[in-house]
C-alpha cells in the first residue's frame, strides 16, 4: 500500500508541481486546500489541479484559527509601533497544524508543501539559494519537522515552471502571489483602518525632538524606510525610531541605523540542541538572502547577537534566523538594536 500523505495545495504553480513530484515518488497523495474566507484566493485552481492530477482534495477552515493566531497578532504588532511578519506567525501555529488534522484523520504520517527549503532527520535545511524560503520556516518545530516533506527543495523556480509546463498542468503561468494571504491588495494600512486598528496621525521629529512634519499614524512606518515619508530637509530622511506612547516617528539621516548588538526573544532551537554558550552562526534579519556573520550568547529567556558588522535597522516583531552553514540553526523574535 502506497505511503499517504497530506498536501496543501493553494492552486498556486509550486504546490501543483509538488503534488506531481510526490505522485512519482510514489506517495499516496490528498490535497487540502485552506480556506481563508476570501474568494478569488486558489480554491477553484486547486480544483482544476486536483482534478488533472486524479487525487482527492480537502477543504479546511481556518479562518478562526488565522484570526486568533495571525491577524489580532499582526495588527496588536503595530499598534505597538512593531512591523510583523504573519507568514512565521502563520506556519507553526496555523497552516501546518491544518495539514496535520487532515493528516490525522486520513492515517497518513507526513504533510507537504510547495516551500522552497529541506528537512532531513527533522532538521530544517535551506532550498537553492535563487528561491530559498528556509527563513519563513524556521518557526516550525522540531517535532513538526519531523513529519513533513518539502518536494521542491532541489529545484529553483523556473525549473518548477519548465516541469509545470511538461506535465500540461492548468496553473503552469499563473503568476507568484507575494502579498499577505489575507490582504490580496497589499494594502496593510487599509486593512488595519477597516478593522479599527489604526493609529493616530502624530508629528515627525528629529533625534532632538524638533518637529519635522506630520505623519498619517505609526501603523504606516517601519524602521529604515526612506520612502512615503513627506519631509523635505537638507537630506533624505529615515525612520529611525517609532515611539507609539508619544505617536511620534523619529527621522535621521540613515547614519544611526546599524546596530552590532540585536536582543530576541523566544528561541526556536532545531539544527541545535540550545544554547548554553557562544555560537558562531550566519544571521538573516529580514525576509532576504542576506546573512551576516555573527555570535549568539544567553539572555535569560532569549538571545544576544553580536554582529562583526552592523546590521541595519534590526526591526522588531521580525525574525532573527540563525545558521550553520545550509542548516537551520533556530530563529528567535527580535526586540531591539542595542548599538
Amino acid at each position: 500500500m502506497k505511503e499517504q500523505i497530506v498536501l496543501g495545495l493553494s492552486g498556486g504553480v509550486d504546490s501543483a508541481v509538488a503534488a506531481r513530484l510526490l505522485l512519482e515518488a510514489g506517495y499516496a497523495v490528498t490535497g487540502c486546500y485552506l480556506d481563508i474566507g476570501l474568494e478569488g484566493t486558489g480554491a477553484e485552481d486547486a480544483a482544476q489541479v486536483a482534478q488533472r492530477l486524479e487525487i482527492p482534495l480537502e477543504i479546511a477552515d481556518i479562518r478562526a484559527d488565522l484570526e486568533r493566531e495571525v491577524c489580532t497578532p499582526f495588527a496588536a504588532a503595530y499598534q505597538a509601533g512593531r512591523t510583523p511578519l504573519p507568514c512565521a506567525l502563520c506556519n507553526p501555529a496555523v497552516k501546518f497544524p491544518a495539514l496535520f488534522r487532515v493528516a490525522e484523520r486520513l492515517g497518513a504520517r507526513y504533510v507537504s508543501t510547495g516551500h522552497y527549503a529541506n528537512v532531513e532527520n527533522g532538521v530544517l535545511k535551506k532550498g537553492r539559494p535563487a528561491n530559498d524560503q528556509s527563513y519563513m520556516l524556521a518557526r516550525l518545530t522540531r517535532t513538526q519537522l519531523q513529519h513533513i516533506i518539502f518536494p521542491l527543495g532541489p529545484y529553483e523556480k523556473r525549473e518548477v515552471r519548465e516541469l509545470a509546463r511538461r506535465y500540461c498542468l492548468p496553473v503552469a503561468d499563473k503568476p507568484d502571489s507575494m502579498e499577505i494571504c489575507f490582504i490580496p491588495d497589499g494594502d496593510y494600512a487599509a486593512w488595519l483602518d477597516r478593522r479599527g486598528f489604526s493609529t493616530p496621525e502624530g508629528d515627525f521629529v528629529d533625534k532632538s525632538g524638533r518637529i519635522l512634519g506630520r505623519h498619517k499614524g505609526i501603523h504606516h512606518y517601519t524602521l529604515g524606510q526612506g520612502r512615503g515619508l513627506g519631509v523635505s530637509g537638507p537630506h533624505r530622511y529615515y525612520v529611525t525610531a517609532l515611539d507609539p506612547e508619544h505617536h511620534q516617528v523619529v527621522l535621521s539621516d540613515g547614519s544611526d541605523l546599524g546596530r552590532s548588538t540585536v536582543l530576541c526573544s523566544a528561541p526556536n532551537w532545531i539544527g541545535v540542541e540550545g544554547l548554553d554558550g557562544p555560537l558562531a552562526v550566519t544571521v538573516r534579519l529580514r525576509h532576504s538572502r542576506t546573512e551576516g556573520e555573527g555570535v549568539l550568547y544567553p539572555h535569560g529567556d532569549g538571545v544576544l547577537i553580536e554582529m562583526k558588522a552592523p546590521a541595519r535597522a534590526p526591526t522588531p516583531g521580525q525574525l532573527a534566523v540563525f545558521y550553520r552553514g545550509n542548516v537551520v540553526a533556530g530563529s528567535a523574535w527580535i526586540e531591539a538594536g542595542l548599538s
